[in-house]
């Protein structure tokens, strides 16, 4: 039997599929909106009120509210919808239908989760509440799947981000997969084109921003028609661990700083790529690395990396490519086993000093570094070359495949 081109027990392990997806929508929906309306926030606080920042609860009367008052209607709302949808498939095509059991029985064991964790069921939490169990993180936050490294930002960092319970779909289309609001993030090649964009962009986006320069002068951006002078830190090339204090106290670190000898061949030439493109971006990752100790740090501390597209496509400038695609190299093998975050800034050709024939505006550019940042990108690319968009991905699967399999 068939439903169209497809067997009907193919179609039913897609609605399968579709109905434990849309649970999460619909839980994760639940979330955002119990955030928006007061009413349902009065529940949802409770849910708020339960955990320290060691996910321990204050007590067990609390923890147990919570679970009555949030998690209990949260449940009852994905066991409605999912059976709406149900519904809807059946009166359509009710062989299809059984596919969307499987959404209900999910919805089903939040409920029952709930209820025992309610009811003061001894071993419920250990079993059923696994993004809330105390103890060290092991990862940072994941991409694609809620870990508790994910959801304990969304207790401790933002409650107006990190929304999502299983699946970071809805957070990434949101833009809350990441919050910049408070973190304190500072931008080497600060006096470039890019590092005074990424500056504006950030501010924007309500982080407090510390300007790191090769430059003696302190710098200072335009917002709204308004100079703004930006906290500046002066450093050089070569001498990364005069920034260790700073490290220490930022959320956030992104190594924008570079240079393009064009077609300069020299030793000289090759000296400075290297060194300013790839192994001073290396010692202040490892920096930065060292200060992630505490389950905070290794749920908020990130570090972005301006590797350029150069990793994957020719930019008409080999000691460029070349250097840029050794940091690239670099980070994909550090980021198997780093304790943090690590994203990967692959720009085009945008106007600055280093490209005076660049097409894309630097303003617009910083402007999407932040915007993909916050719906979680580990690989942050902004470019008018769409083969970029097929063939950095490719290549950052299979070196870090190859990494992963010859290195330990």
């Amino acid at each position: 039997m068939t439903s169209g081109n497809l067997p009907i027990w193919t179609m039913v392990v897609i609605g399968a599929i579709a109905s434990v997806v849309w649970a999460e929508a619909i839980r994760d929906l639940y979330h955002v909106i119990a955030h928006r309306i007061p009413k349902l926030y009065r529940w949802h606080v409770w849910h708020h009120r339960v955990f320290r920042q060691d996910l321990t609860p204050f007590n067990d009367r609390i923890y147990r509210q919570a679970q009555w008052y949030h998690d209990l209607p949260e449940s009852l709302v994905m066991l409605a919808f999912g059976a709406m949808l149900g519904m809807a498939i059946w009166l359509r095509s009710p062989a299809l239908a059984w596919g969307t059991a499987a959404g209900l029985v999910y919805s089903l064991t939040f409920l029952f989760g709930a209820i025992v964790r309610g009811s003061g069921v001894s071993w419920a939490r250990d079993i059923t509440d696994l993004t809330h169990l105390p103890g060290p993180f092991l990862a940072p936050p994941s991409p694609w799947f809620v870990n508790r490294t994910y959801h304990w930002r969304h207790h401790f960092d933002n409650q107006n981000a990190y929304f999502c319970g299983a699946l970071t779909w809805v957070d990434k289309l949101m833009g809350t997969a990441l919050s910049l609001k408070g973190k304190t993030i500072a931008v080497t090649g600060a006096s470039g084109t890019l590092g005074r964009s990424l500056l504006a962009a950030l501010t924007a986006a309500e982080a407090n921003v510390i300007a790191v320069s090769s430059k003696s002068e302190a710098i200072a951006i335009e917002i709204n028609g308004e100079t703004v002078p930006i906290k500046t830190v002066t450093w050089q090339v070569g001498n990364e661990t005069a920034l260790a204090d700073l490290l220490e106290n930022i959320d956030i670190l992104v190594i924008n700083h570079g240079i393009n000898v064009h077609d300069d061949r020299t030793p000289e030439a090759i000296e400075k790529s290297y060194q300013i493109n790839a192994f001073s971006g290396w010692r202040l990752l490892e920096l930065f690395l060292k200060t992630v100790r505490t389950n905070t740090d290794i749920a908020k501390k990130e570090v972005w990396i301006n590797t350029s597209e150069a990793e994957a496509t020719p930019a008409f400038s080999p000691l460029y490519e070349l250097s840029k695609r050794t940091l690239g190299d670099l980070i994909t093998l550090r980021r198997l086993d780093a304790p943090c975050t690590i994203r990967k800034l692959i720009l085009g050709p945008f106007k600055s000093n280093l490209n005076p024939i660049g097409i894309m505006s630097a303003e617009w550019v910083g402007k999407q570094i932040v915007k993909k940042a916050k719906a979680g990108d580990r690989n942050i690319i902004v470019t008018i070359n769409p083969l970029t968009f097929v063939a950095f991905p490719l290549k950052e699967f299979f070196v870090s495949l190859y990494f992963r399999w010859f290195t330990r």
